[in-house]
């Protein structure tokens, strides 16, 4: 199997399966608990279908729109994910070209494998900082100024892991950053020697933005998941999140929001944009798909602030639904790390154009020409009368 054989998410998802040893493949596809909210992520776009509407004599068509400040070519954007060096060892080096080529917003988290300084050298395209509050306060101001001078567009403040979720998987994996020996995962690591070779010689794997200040995850092992419980702060607070509003200065957008209260809340502290994400299911199972969240959140807050729906996205026509209830972009995580493992910037271009095409090709065969022709008219749920 190759690139060539990749035509959708599943694709990608499978050739990514047999490149990455075990640990690395099960920390992109796992999920908390039972996995159910990461399952629910995608099946409820299925609840919904889509109405056409023919003969509407439709030519060109405008995929762009605007959000976090920047005019996008196309409504969708690669969600900021951490530790892109393990998927690929290019990382988030070829996330961010490959966005760029197709001019949309790419993101970086704070545990990036990638300096900031580098990333905002090298790309001019949409850069999103995803901000995680931790305890060390210092390296809270520090990262904010980092993103300022690396002309970062956007921050994303992380609201959903003040602790972390039950990452089941890589905890039978023993998944850690940096990775670390086990009886079980050295076999797959010699099984999949290309991507050791270039583990182990290439440049030290290490989390550049956060190592001035902190060892764990690039000179000490760690879990994700002991990570987040002991670096991260958990009395993190609307306080907090407006004081990191004031400090950045720019366009700012809470990830993690799922409730319409705390939507308005962030419209109060002034906010510029809402991310309605379950964080791809892997804190809390059991919590409400995105896509089924997103009408009640557009109807109370969607005039105030820019509505983006994260996760679950694996077709263009995903895209299309959610843009339909009233989303102003859609984000997702999983859809081009598992391409990034396939094929490093090559396996992202693939990804992105492929479900570009599939977005392109849903409009027309909508009969609309441009985002904003988009409309609840356009949905049905299943269960009778239309969508809301």
């Amino acid at each position: 199997m190759s690139l060539a054989d990749c035509h959708n998410v599943g694709d990608f998802r499978e050739l990514a399966r047999r490149r990455l040893p075990f640990p690395v493949f099960h920390y992109i596809d796992g999920a908390a608990d039972d996995e159910v909210t990461r399952r629910r992520n995608t099946q409820a776009y299925d609840d919904v279908d889509l109405v056409p509407d023919v003969l509407a004599g439709t030519t060109e068509v405008d995929l762009s729109v605007e959000v976090l400040g920047r005019r996008i070519a196309m409504p969708l954007f690669a969600s900021p994910t951490a530790l892109q060096r393990l998927f690929h060892w290019r990382g988030e080096r070829a996330v961010a070209a490959a966005a760029a080529r197709y001019g949309t917003f790419f993101g970086i988290s704070s545990l990036a494998t990638v300096g900031l300084e580098e990333i905002g050298a090298a790309s001019d395209g949409p850069k999103l900082f995803q901000f995680y509050y931790h305890r060390d306060k210092g390296l809270n101001a520090a990262l904010i100024e980092r993103a300022k001078a690396a002309r970062f567009d956007a921050l994303a403040l992380t609201v959903d892991t003040i602790v972390s979720g039950n990452r089941e998987r890589c905890k039978r994996t023993g998944f850690t950053s940096p990775p670390k020996l086990t009886p079980a995962s050295a076999v797959s690591f010699a099984l999949h020697p290309r991507w050791t070779l270039n583990y182990l010689f290439r440049e030290r794997f290490a989390l550049p933005n956060l190592e001035s200040h902190l060892v764990e995850g690039s000179k000490t092992s760690v879990s994700v998941q002991d990570y987040f419980n002991t670096m991260l702060d958990p009395t993190m607070s609307w306080a907090d999140a407006e004081a990191i509003r004031a400090a950045w200065g720019g366009p700012f957008c809470l990830k993690g929001v799922m409730s319409v209260a705390d939507a308005r809340r962030a419209v109060e502290i002034g906010a510029s944009a809402i991310m309605v994400s379950n964080h791809g299911g892997r804190q809390l199972d059991g919590a409400r798909a995105p896509f089924d969240q997103l009408a009640e959140i557009v109807d109370a807050v969607g005039d105030r602030v820019e509505v983006i729906c994260d996760g679950g996205v694996t077709r263009g026509t995903h895209v299309l639904k959610a843009l339909s209830v009233g989303a102003r972009a859609v984000s997702g995580g999983r859809l081009y790390l598992y391409a990034l493992a396939a094929g490093g910037q090559a396996g992202v271009e693939r990804a992105l154009g492929t479900l570009r095409d599939e977005i392109e090709r849903g409009m027309r065969l909508l009969g609309k020409a441009r985002v904003s022709e988009l409309s609840r008219g356009n949905l049905r749920r299943r269960q009778g009368g239309a969508s809301r």
